[in-house]
């Protein structure tokens, strides 16, 4: 038994301090924001052009014209604001996002991120990801630990075409919860019922003993 795409969302959750601001990437990390909690008054940002989104709609509430970056429609929270992709990314770039959670094909022990081209695949384009990864103060994946052809997704070194280089903190998959520690992953927390035998198994680096 390992987290469900949802128990990984609801424990990314669980990272941001309150009052930050954070941008949520494309796939598995848009479920974050239906289990961010009241108190913890997080302002979401989507680099389309959007600060304050809130949970995804009830079906029968969706307005086509407010989406995310990934063109799901959203919903947007009281004092929440739109602008244009030019000054999105300007807050991107100059370091105004506290907490980047991104999707990853790959994430090295060193924290390099590969999550935009598979060799061989179809490519579709970096998009904002090489922004958010290089700019903003905390970049945490959450991905499957492995890939559907079972291959492991935490390596020692990308072999995928990188994103950016050290960039990655803390990774959240499907059978833990992993810090970069330059030298493996160290080990925060296992899923449940993970056994550590089975993560070393499905993990292409050294798993480190959790910091006392």
């Amino acid at each position: 038994m390992a987290f469900t795409r949802e128990q990984i969302a609801e424990r990314a959750a669980r990272e941001i301090p309150s009052g930050c601001v954070v941008n949520l990437g494309i796939g598995l990390p848009t479920l974050v924001a239906s289990y961010l909690r009241d108190d913890q008054e997080v302002w979401l940002h989507s680099e389309n052009g959007l600060l304050g989104t809130g949970p995804f709609p009830y079906e029968g509430e969706e307005d086509p014209q407010i989406i995310n970056a990934g063109k799901q429609t959203v919903t947007i929270l009281p004092g929440g604001s739109c602008f244009d992709s030019a000054l999105s990314f300007s807050m991107i770039r100059g370091g105004h996002i506290d907490v980047a959670f991104l999707g990853a094909m790959q994430v090295s022990m060193t924290g390099d991120l590969a999550n935009w081209s598979i060799p061989g695949g179809k490519t579709m384009g970096i998009g904002g990801a090489m922004d958010l990864s290089s700019g903003c103060r905390q970049v945490i994946a959450l991905t499957t630990h492995q890939s559907k052809k079972g291959e492991p997704k935490l390596v020692s070194e990308c072999t995928f075409p990188l994103t950016a280089k050290g960039v990655v903190s803390r990774v959240i998959t499907d059978l833990a919860v992993l810090d970069v520690a330059q030298d493996g992953f160290r080990l925060v927390e296992l899923g449940p019922k993970v056994t550590q035998a089975e993560l070393e198994a499905a993990t292409g680096a050294p798993i480190l003993a959790p910091k006392v």
